[in-house]
């Protein structure tokens, strides 16, 4: 019995420590990058250097989940007006071409900037998997700071009246403010699963 016990417990232990790792890789830097969005505009992260910080969302062509969450992101995005902030979302989608890219935007009134990861760069260096997650990015550093759910409202096919979590807008008072967002706080961001091709 006791030779069964220590086996799990070393078991346990070895995979709290896969865990430990996989939390340390969880925030990425983000490389330099050169895309352009729906308008025609071409972006690079140096453009930004003089922005205090630079939050990034994962688009989606006809994710529900990601049309859903923009009124909460735009909700974020004035309520931090007055700080240096620039708000980017990107599509990484391998089916989602600029004019689609550029209908939905219109359709669904989407007023920022949305880069095509076409080579999925962005998606692969960050290890994006699905739409609707958020990122906060020190652009003079590279350092992605936060990576999550913008709030607690949506899930897989439910949705919350109004949300209780709002990880994004802490995140971004935590790192204004100079400290550091404890990730083991944060969930899973729900969202539509984006295909990476070559990982």
């Amino acid at each position: 019995m006791k030779s069964v016990t220590g086996i799990v417990l070393a078991g346990l232990l070895m995979a709290a420590a896969q865990c430990g790792l996989a939390a340390e890789d969880w925030l990425k830097s983000i490389p330099e990058f050169s895309l352009t969005d729906q308008y025609g505009a071409v972006h690079s992260l140096d453009q930004y250097q003089e922005n205090e910080f630079v939050v990034f969302y994962v688009q989606g062509n006809g994710c529900p989940i990601a049309r859903i969450a923009l009124p909460s992101l735009r909700e974020v995005r004035a309520e931090f007006a007055d700080r240096d902030i620039e708000f980017l979302a990107f599509n990484s989608n391998i089916q989602d071409t600029p004019a689609a890219i550029s209908r939905e935007a219109e359709h669904f009134g989407i007023d920022f900037p949305i880069l095509k990861d076409t080579g999925q760069e962005l998606a692969k260096a960050l290890g994006v998997e699905r739409t609707a997650e958020v990122f906060i990015v020190d652009p003079r550093t590279r350092e992605v700071l936060f990576r999550g759910p913008i709030n607690d409202q949506l899930g897989y096919e439910t949705q919350r009246n109004s949300a209780s979590r709002h990880y994004l807008k802490d995140a971004l008072n935590t790192v204004l403010a100079g400290g550091t967002v404890d990730m083991q706080d944060i969930p899973d961001s729900k969202g539509c699963l984006i295909a990476i091709f070559g990982s």
